[in-house]
């Protein structure tokens, strides 16, 4: 029979029963002391904890001396597995969703799963605790009355750029997740697009001993991660689009270097979202720029 026991500093803990369902279960994103001890209970008393990756999630399981048998529940076979796992749930299994680090679901497997269950009519339990989405925005300095979490944009130059466009003009916190890879290039991007005035953070190893959360104008933070080394993925944080109606000076000359370089409907579309304008009024002065020309 399986031992339903954890460790805490080398002293055993029983763990209670386990309701039958599925436990989304959130796990430290860095600090292993960020667990909770329901998250402790549910993932020791558990028939079984699936994790994203199962090298990952034996750190913190080993840590505590967890011996529930662990499957691998990523996004390459989630879709093949839902059906065994409701099946093992209506048979009154106990499962455990666990990712690597944080909340299940958020940019991490486990919603076709979580679908699938609920709308099979099955419990499914939330054990909360870490976030790096919620630490952040705990941390940044930006308003959190509002906040628009984004995930991570399109790898590729051309699909982050029109993704940014749409969100330009957003009036409330955006929040984005990057990998240390194109961490240089999100931002570069951000400040074309945004405008390298607008005020954001850049939230890195949070909770482990070397966090930093580094706040300014987004063009500063671009110049400032261009050729910079990090690691683990950051979190972004962007300032909700200003209430000030934009100089008429400042869009002109950005459209006219806009127009420079692209076709007059490309640099039309760039400014007009980058400063919050209606479209036919930044064409209309396109084409008065061209005449000029």
């Amino acid at each position: 029979m399986q031992e339903r026991r954890y460790f805490i500093a080398g002293v055993a803990f029983e763990a209670p029963e386990l309701p039958a369902g599925l436990h989304v279960v959130s796990t430290p994103i860095g600090n292993l002391r960020d667990i909770t001890l329901r998250a402790l209970e549910t993932l020791a008393a558990a028939d079984v904890v699936y994790c994203e990756d199962t090298r990952t999630s034996a750190k913190l399981l080993d840590h505590f001396g967890i011996t529930t048998p662990r499957k691998a529940l990523h996004e390459h076979n989630e879709r093949a597995l839902v059906d065994t796992i409701i099946a093992d749930l209506w048979r009154g299994g106990r499962v455990a969703l666990i990712s690597d680090a944080g909340t299940p679901l958020l940019s991490d497997p486990g919603f076709p799963l979580v679908r699938a269950v609920r709308e099979a009519g099955l419990p499914v339990f939330a054990a909360p605790g870490a976030s790096a989405l919620l630490a952040a925005l705990a941390v940044a300095g930006l308003p959190t009355d509002t906040f628009t979490f984004v995930g991570f944009l399109p790898p590729k130059g051309e699909g982050r750029a029109s993704a940014l466009k749409e969100l330009a003009a957003r009036r409330e916190t955006l929040v984005f997740y990057e990998s240390p890879r194109r961490l240089g290039d999100t931002l570069a991007a951000m400040a074309k697009i945004f405008g390298e005035a607008r005020v954001a953070a850049v939230a890195l190893e949070l909770s482990k001993k070397f966090e930093r959360v580094l706040r300014g104008p987004v063009g500063d933070l671009a110049q400032q991660f261009a050729d910079a080394e990090t690691k683990g993925e950051a979190v972004i944080l962007v300032a909700r689009a200003a209430d000030s109606v934009p100089d008429p000076d400042e869009w002109h000359a950005a459209l006219g270097e806009a127009m420079a370089g692209q076709p007059l409907r490309a640099a039309v579309d760039e400014v007009a979202t980058r400063f919050g304008l209606k479209r036919k009024e930044v064409y209309d002065a396109a084409l008065a720029l061209k005449a000029q020309d």
